[in-house]
């Protein structure tokens, strides 16, 4: 016979036994999102890519693990107050996109929790890891080399445009010191190639307007979008000044072409958000950042839209469209 206090223990023991088991169980992990762009438009694109990386390390969001989302809204000042308010939260490993801006103000909040960038620029000139080989420190990523592309970029929006004698390039003006490098290759290509060159800088969609009515009157033959959040964000409207105005354009993103740009040439970008996610769950696995070199392109794609061509009045060489991983009619 049990006794009325032995029960008593018993049935406290039993019932805190389940209590103490779901304490003993691990922790979900957190992963902080810093992005400068909105949660709209072409970072869903991202962020299904992304969430598949982490899919393929064994990681499935809202399940296995929890993302705490940070968007700048295109407003780059907010991006050190947003890293601060994840780093406040402990979370386990901060995810950045939108070039370096966002890497940069995580790295100044935390030089303890792993950092995970994807920028388009080159990590190792602007001193965000030591080398992409051995990173070092708390910081790895993905890097699109569009810097080092840009020059055939350039090459084949010309051999599309054969008659542009002036080239324009148009840039995010708030984000001056990533964009020098781009800026500068494509100089160097276009005095190659025996075009001439200037640069335009914008801060917000407000500016296009404006930008464009420049490049008339600069009598642009012919626009080069240098990749960054804030004309990703904004394509349709940057395709849609391109037509007003009659001017061949070349974008870093086959995304463009889809919805009626000209031409794009890059680097994959679903790949590489991909291997954001991949390195983010490999990391909640216990990788180092210091350990893991940043990933550079397997994948580049060409992307030609047959409709805008004829609009513009331009013909597409035989072999440029051959060689086209997509063509848009």
């Amino acid at each position: 016979m049990i006794l009325r206090r032995e029960f008593i223990t018993l049935l406290g023991g039993a019932a805190a036994w389940p209590i103490a088991a779901r304490a003993q169980q691990p922790a979900v992990p957190v992963i902080g999102y810093l992005s400068p762009t909105s949660p709209i438009g072409a970072s869903q694109t991202a962020l299904t890519a992304v969430r598949q990386g982490l899919r393929d390390t064994g990681f499935v969001e809202g399940q296995s693990v929890i993302v705490e989302y940070r968007w700048a809204e295109g407003q780059l000042d907010r991006l050190p107050a947003l890293a601060a308010d994840l780093v406040r939260r402990h979370v386990s490993v901060i995810a950045t996109t939108g070039g370096l801006a966002s890497a940069q103000a995580a790295m100044a909040a935390t030089s303890t929790i792993p950092i995970v960038f994807l920028t388009s620029s080159d990590p190792v000139q602007l001193g965000v890891v030591a080398s992409l080989n051995r990173p070092g420190g708390n910081t790895t990523g993905v890097t699109t080399v569009n810097t080092e592309i840009s020059s055939k970029r350039l090459a084949v929006l010309l051999e599309l445009a054969p008659q542009a004698k002036i080239v324009a390039q148009i840039i995010n003006a708030a984000i001056l010191d990533t964009n020098v490098f781009v800026q500068n290759e494509v100089a160097t290509a276009a005095r190659g190639l025996g075009r001439q060159h200037f640069v335009v800088g914008v801060r917000s969609p407000i500016d296009f307007e404006a930008t464009f009515a420049t490049l008339a009157e600069r009598k642009a033959d012919a626009l080069f979008v240098t990749g960054d959040p804030l004309f990703g964000d904004n394509r349709r409207r940057l395709i849609e000044l391109a037509a007003k105005h009659g001017i061949p354009t070349s974008y870093y993103d086959s995304g463009f072409v889809r919805e009626g740009g000209l031409m794009s040439y890059g680097a994959h970008l679903p790949d590489a958000y991909r291997q954001l996610g991949i390195y983010t769950g490999r990391i909640l696995k216990g990788a180092k950042p210091a350990d893991l070199p940043v990933l550079r392109p397997t994948r580049f794609e060409l992307a030609i839209n047959l409709n805008t061509a004829r609009a513009l009045g331009l013909i597409v060489p035989p072999t440029l469209l051959a060689s086209a991983d997509e063509v848009i009619e």
